[in-house]
């Protein structure tokens, strides 16, 4: 038995800057960070040929292309485990319309499962790369690279696209201290509101000629998040994720809606300096920056929200079991 955990994601700046229609020319960044919420996959072998695979429902198959879960599907193609096998997933969140990256640390995940199962050692780097190629290349979703990246490498980083399709993920380096000063002040909250992303970020991606000076200062932003978090200016941070945000409600017509923005300003009337809504919008986690001294009166604010608490995850996806016969 293998079991893989893979971290989810927030981010703070820089977001759809990530789409290849706005770095192929221009170069993208996002400055974001694996959190301590997981994706877990397993895995196991089977007696017989056939693939078994459970998730929010059971799949019992002969053949891989009968797979109905697309990313198992073509994670198990891009490996080349094709019968014997019995994988499951499960996640410490809604996996779906979460906004904290969760289809990606999937797909990360399956596949460091999958390649484990055969004894193959593969990098972040390769983890991420191909993860990106099932969900754009080969699925055609309408998303960008950033998810896979943190998913596969975890930590606090700041991720540069380049024009040529190359990827550089740096660490930030912060004292611990500060690190965890920086920790104490984001807070997550549940909307409730869940949506399929796939609609808002297809409007996004179509927009990118149309909003790309908007997406220039969003890409700066990533700068001053990353300087802001090297000089310890952590209320800086706040100020730029609110402009972020008032500048990501331009990308797309349903990122935010009426009740999202009363819960945003609500928050900040009680103390938050600033904030978005996690992922494409249109639902999902709200995440604030805000002072501990001002967080209880933000939660009295949010009251008929679900608080999750959150650390920052240093690791990317790992194998925390590999048991073999």
């Amino acid at each position: 038995m293998i079991i893989v955990q893979t971290p989810l994601r927030i981010s703070f700046a820089g977001g759809g800057t990530d789409f290849p229609d706005y770095y192929e020319r221009d170069g993208g960044c996002v400055v974001s960070t694996a959190i301590d919420k997981y994706i877990y996959v397993i895995i196991k072998d089977r007696f017989d040929k056939s693939i078994r695979i459970g998730y929010s429902r059971t799949e019992l198959v002969e053949s891989v292309e009968d797979i109905e879960h697309e990313l198992v599907r073509e994670a198990m193609k891009k490996v080349g485990v094709h019968y014997g096998i019995e994988i499951a997933t499960m996640a410490d969140i809604p996996s779906e319309g979460s906004g904290l990256g969760s289809s990606s640390s999937v797909t990360v995940a399956l596949l460091h499962a999958l390649y484990t199962f055969k004894g193959m050692l593969v990098t972040p780097g390769q983890l991420a790369r191909e993860a990106c190629e099932i969900e754009i290349d080969i699925l055609g979703k309408p998303i960008g690279k950033q998810d896979q990246y943190i998913a596969a490498y975890g930590g606090l980083r700041r991720i540069d696209f380049q024009a040529d399709g190359t990827v550089k993920v740096s660490w930030i380096a912060m004292p611990e201290e500060q690190k965890r000063r920086f920790s104490e002040g984001l807070m997550l909250f549940y909307t409730g509101i869940t949506r399929k992303a796939d609609k808002i970020l297809s409007e996004q991606r179509d927009n990118i000629e149309d909003k790309r000076a908007t997406l220039d200062k969003m890409k700066a932003q990533a700068d001053e998040v990353h300087n802001a978090l090297i000089d310890g200016n952590l209320n800086r941070i706040g100020r730029v994720m609110d402009a972020g945000w008032r500048h990501k409600k331009q990308l797309a017509t349903a990122i935010s809606n009426t009740s999202i923005n009363a819960y945003y300003e609500a928050a900040l009337d009680a103390g938050a300096i600033g904030g978005k809504v996690a992922g494409a919008g249109g639902g999902g986690f709200l995440l604030l920056f805000c002072p501990p001294d001002r967080q209880a009166s933000v939660r009295h604010a949010l009251s008929s929200m679900q608080e999750l608490p959150l650390q920052l995850e240093r690791d990317g996806t790992k194998v925390i079991l590999n048991a073999r016969r």
